[in-house]
């Protein structure tokens, strides 16, 4: 498989979030973001997992925008931010209540260990992809030569040192949260050995 095997949804909803976190996101988190939709079609694509590559790109764009400082909740974890800010976000594009509520479920879900596949491929998929660009997790589950491609279009500029102080800064506001877990899980290691990054 090659990067131009990969297709891109070209909808309106797909183009204004990619214009949305392109206003919003640093270069660093906006290239998580493009690698994390990548990353996660390319898989889908090796194994038959039929998906809806127009939610699962709008996903992509928001997973990780409660982390930007103008959608930072003081509340609640940062996932269930973006999953409100892509909520309203997708009521503003004219989709229905249900794909509203989906596409703010797929962003919640992306931190969770394990999404089942048949329940939900699009945050099966999301979580798999996250798990690679940010930790390195089962890099062996995409061609290293796709690898290779992918990075070389989209770099990782500083996604590691910026990710981390988001998630440590997040793990210690929030600490009942997901992020929080991870941080004492030992998610900054993890992020530090990312095989990506290499």
């Amino acid at each position: 498989m090659r990067l131009d095997d990969i297709v891109i949804p070209d909808t309106p909803a797909c183009r204004a979030a990619l214009e949305a976190a392109t206003a919003y996101c640093t270069p660093s988190l906006l290239g998580h973001s493009v690698r994390a939709y990548l990353w996660a079609a390319a898989y889908a694509q090796a194994r038959d997992i039929a998906f809806d590559a127009e939610l699962l790109y709008v996903a992509a764009m928001f997973h990780d925008i409660g982390l930007v400082a103008e959608f930072d909740s003081r509340t609640v974890p940062f996932e269930e931010a973006g999953g409100h800010v892509a909520w309203v976000f997708a009521a503003g594009a004219g989709w229905p209540v249900e794909r509203r509520r989906r596409v703010s479920e797929v962003i919640v879900r992306h931190m969770w260990d394990e999404v089942d596949v048949t329940a939900d491929p699009e945050g099966h998929l999301l979580e798999l992809s996250t798990g690679l660009d940010i930790s390195g997790r089962r890099p062996e589950d995409w061609p290293a030569e796709l690898r290779a491609e992918v990075l070389a279009r989209y770099p990782r500029l500083e996604i590691g040192k910026e990710f981390t102080a988001c998630i440590l800064e997040q793990g210690e506001r929030k600490p009942d949260s997901l992020a929080g877990r991870f941080v004492r899980g030992g998610v900054a290691d993890r992020i530090a050995a990312n095989p990506l990054d290499r």
